[in-house]
Formats: structure tokens, C-alpha cells, sequence
């Protein structure tokens, strides 16, 4: 389950402890409605641990005090013993932080998608959320339901800035060539699977799944 900052999100059929979790930025701050108090990875864009910008101070202050446990710091340009202090000036702890430089990226781009995506402009560079389907997909997720990612959207759950959505266009681009590729890539909301062409995750989706697993196990 990859949970975006879009302003709406939707808790996913059959929701429950054997679902893994994972968070965009501020993303976590929704997470108490969903009975869920440590989500199991966080990735989280370097800017929003030091940056100035509206986004960034809004994101400190959601996360102000909250935990994850395994944090995933995205092109963070300076010392691993920086990075710990800025986290902690927020009062954010994980049990695990590890950092995602361009290169991995880069890698998990082309491990998923099969070509290379350099990010040497704005029109080419993906966002974090897409970076965490990446990583469910390479971390072996039989299925992956995003909720509050919709690259047609404007803002963010956490503040009413009402801010532009970056890297929208090439988000579009590669979660159409993922279900053209026929990734087990489901939506939890309403507008992003009209809009998208992301098949919705239904208490019908859930219990095909759960139906396969149980046959693949049985034939195991």
C-alpha cells in the first residue's frame, strides 16, 4: 500500500495488519484515521528535511514527533551524520534511514521500466511517490494499491496551499506503461481509476487475490 499527499485518499477494501505500508513526505500525517500508528517505509524528498519552501515547513510540522521504520531519504547531498541531526531537529525517528542518491534511482527506474531515465530536466523526472511503487514492485509486492497519488490533482492533504504537483505528466506516463505491462497496480480512489485507467481495488479485487493466493499455496 503507497500511500501519496493528494488531497484525497482512500482506505483500501479489506484493509487490515497484513498489508504493508509505506509513505510519501507528509503523507503519514493521514495515517491515524487508518488505525495504523508506524507506517513500514517512508520516502521522503531531501528538501523536506532542511528546505525553506511552503511544502517543506508543512511536512516538518505533520511529522513533528511521529516514527517510521525504515526511512528512505531521496538525494540527500550531504553527511549521513547531517541528515540524522535534521531529522531529529523535527523530532522524527525511524528505526532504519538509509539514502537514495540519483544513481539508485536511476536503477530502479530502469529495473522496472527497462530503459534508462537520466532525470536531466523537469519533463523527465518522476516523483516519490512513483519511486515507492518502484520499490514495492522490486521488494516482491504481489499486489500494489496506491491511495493519494493522482497526477491530476493540485495540492496536498496537509495544508491548503493549494500547490502545483510536480513531475504529473511523467508520473501519467509510467503508471500507463505499468498497467500496459500488466503490474498488479491497483488504485483505492474513485478519480484516479476513471481518470487513469488504473483498475480500482474493490472488495472484488480483494477477493480475487486472496482466491490465487489461496489456489498457489494449495498447489504448493
Amino acid at each position: 500500500m503507497v500511500v501519496g499527499s493528494a488531497p484525497v485518499s482512500t482506505v483500501p477494501a479489506g484493509f487490515g495488519s497484513q498489508f504493508h505500508v509505506i509513505t510519501v513526505n507528509g503523507s503519514q500525517s493521514i495515517l491515524d484515521k487508518w488505525g495504523v500508528d508506524v507506517p513500514d517505509a517512508t520516502f521522503m524528498q531531501f528538501n523536506q528535511v532542511e528546505g525553506q519552501t511552503t511544502n517543506a515547513l508543512h511536512v516538518r510540522k505533520v511529522l513533528d514527533g511521529k516514527r517510521t521504520r525504515l526511512l528512505y531519504v531521496v538525494r540527500w547531498p550531504k553527511s549521513l551524520d547531517l541528515l540524522q541531526q535534521g531529522l531529529a531537529a523535527f523530532n522524527y525517528s525511524y528505526d532504519h534511514v538509509k539514502v537514495i542518491n540519483r544513481f539508485k534511482r536511476m536503477a530502479m527506474y530502469e529495473a522496472v521500466m527497462g530503459d534508462l531515465n537520466v532525470e536531466i530536466d523537469d519533463n523527465m523526472k518522476f516523483s516519490n511517490g512513483l519511486t515507492a511503487v518502484f520499490y514495492a514492485i522490486l521488494s516482491g509486492a504481489k499486489v500494489v494499491i496506491i491511495s493519494g497519488i493522482n497526477p491530476d490533482s493540485s495540492g496536498h492533504v496537509y495544508n491548503d496551499a493549494n500547490l502545483k504537483r510536480l513531475h504529473a505528466g511523467t508520473d501519467k506516463q509510467i503508471l500507463q506503461v505499468l498497467i500496459d505491462r500488466g503490474y498488479s497496480l491497483y488504485t483505492a480512489d474513485h478519480d484516479v481509476a476513471k481518470n487513469s485507467g488504473l483498475p480500482l481495488w474493490t472488495d472484488e479485487a480483494l477477493s480475487k487475490f486472496n482466491a490465487m493466493n489461496a489456489d498457489a499455496s494449495f498447489r504448493a
